[in-house]
């Protein structure tokens, strides 16, 4: 399901299983020196992945994405805009195919599809602490929660593979993909061997956004699902 996908973050494909970065060093070495080696470089592609979220307080962007079935037949597309306010906070606004909202208050989080006139809501809680939205909204190191290394450029970007320490989330790997600095992409495999690909353009950092952005009051008339509703 989309905003389960987005919330939870997404897909578990071969094709994104990635192999960790290997030692240079000489094979026949102390199995020892090779391990100190790949968490040294290890150590490095989570500082770079630190730099870029050091200092950010906000974020927006537009963003396209799509889910296929690991065989590269496009499940489901969607459109629409993010914001994000560090710590906690996130907006995903879907505009297309329908209008549809994921929103994270900082203690609750919201999924409502206006076509169904439907509302679910529930805490915020640990299980959620590896997702892709949290990386970004969140704070902290990122080396806290994932195991990060590097990947050679690809089309253009600078591309890190994640993979989380903790088994209780929904993806196995995520990759992010930067333009000099700024974010540009993320894929995600889900333990559904889907593939997600989320790609953003007209991003704005550390901007002024109103606080009301990240309240969600449901609409008249909508059925409420979770805590506090039906």
């Amino acid at each position: 399901m989309t905003l389960h996908t987005l919330a939870a973050a997404a897909t578990a494909s071969l094709s994104l299983m990635f192999t960790a970065a290997y030692s240079t060093a000489d094979p026949t070495a102390p199995a020892a020196a090779s391990h100190a080696a790949t968490a040294h470089a290890s150590a490095a592609a989570a500082a770079e992945v630190d730099k870029y979220l050091t200092g950010l307080s906000s974020w927006a962007a537009d963003f396209t994405q799509t889910i296929d079935d690991g065989h590269g037949n496009v499940l489901r597309s969607a459109a629409g805009r993010l914001f994000l306010q560090r710590p906690g906070k996130f907006r995903w606004n879907y505009s297309q195919p329908s209008e549809q909202l994921v929103l994270a208050d900082g203690k609750q989080i919201w999924f409502y599809d206006k076509d169904l006139a439907q509302a679910n809501v529930r805490d915020m809680d640990t299980s959620l602490a590896s997702t892709p939205a949290s990386l970004l909204s969140g704070s902290g190191s990122v080396s806290a929660q994932f195991n990060v290394t590097s990947l050679p450029p690809n089309g253009g970007l600078q591309w890190y593979q994640l993979i989380p320490k903790h088994a209780d989330t929904d993806f196995q790997v995520v990759r992010i993909g930067f333009d000099k600095g700024d974010l540009r992409s993320m894929f995600l495999a889900d333990k559904l061997n889907q593939i997600t690909q989320l790609t953003f353009s007209n991003s704005k950092r550390n901007i002024a956004l109103a606080p009301d952005l990240f309240s969600f009051v449901p609409p008249p008339g909508v059925d409420v699902i979770g805590r506090g509703g039906k």
